[in-house]
């Protein structure tokens, strides 16, 4: 490998967050989303931590038996002058199976590109998550549900968590529990109401969800 090759790919921060990255000053991902400075290199979250990733299955075509066969994007087109333009979504979903998710969205030509678009987005839209008991009863520093009832809406989605007991599992749609896994959750009580075959949406609504655990702190959530 050149000398040229190995420069170009030494990463320069081009934000504050960055600069306190790559100086030192700062060493986890929850102290760079406490800060109050937003995430805009993809290149701080490599730095910092590391995420596994999950691709939803928002698109689907006819299967030979009937019925639907779920595929990891789908095909949309936009009518401009000069004719339909076509482009491919997809939705993926990063986390570090602890206490930091992210969701992203991204479109391109083929899907591979489409993907790679929504991994970065989903480093530049982390959030921390706020786990903590889900049974009264157990007194214990079990931090394996979340602390209290939390709702979010995306379009006619509206998704509702609720706290649960160990022993539970994920009772949820197969992107939702993605979702939730990577998040460091594993006991949970999920609740759907609307359009909830709109994948995206669905998805949207336990991010929005999973947001607002960020009102309070729970001492489970520590790193």
């Amino acid at each position: 490998m050149s000398q040229e090759m190995e420069e170009e790919e030494i990463w320069k921060p081009r934000t504050k967050l960055g600069g306190k990255v790559a100086n030192g000053e700062i060493t986890k991902i929850t102290e760079a989303l406490d800060s109050k400075y937003p995430i805009m290199e993809e290149e701080i979250v490599d730095q910092l931590v590391d995420l596994d990733e999950e691709v939803i299955l928002i698109g689907g075509t006819p299967g030979k038996g009937g019925g639907v066969r779920r595929t990891v994007s789908k095909r949309t087109c936009r009518m401009h002058k000069s004719g339909g333009r076509y482009s491919t979504n997809a939705m993926a979903v990063l986390g570090n199976r602890r206490n930091v998710v992210g969701l992203g969205e991204g479109d391109a030509n083929d899907t591979r590109a489409a993907i790679e678009s929504a991994s970065r987005e989903a480093k530049l839209n982390l959030i921390k998550v706020n786990r903590g008991n889900g049974s009264w009863e157990d007194r214990g520093d079990d931090s394996t549900s979340i602390p209290f009832k939390v709702t979010g809406k995306s379009g006619s989605v509206e998704v509702e968590l609720k706290p649960a007991p160990r022993g539970t599992g994920l009772a949820a749609s197969e992107g939702v529990k993605k979702m939730l896994e990577l998040a460091g959750i594993q006991n949970i009580y999920v609740e759907s109401r609307g359009q909830t075959r709109t994948r995206e949406n669905m998805m949207k609504a336990t991010f929005e969800a999973l947001k607002k655990l960020n009102e309070y702190e729970s001492p489970g959530d520590a790193e």
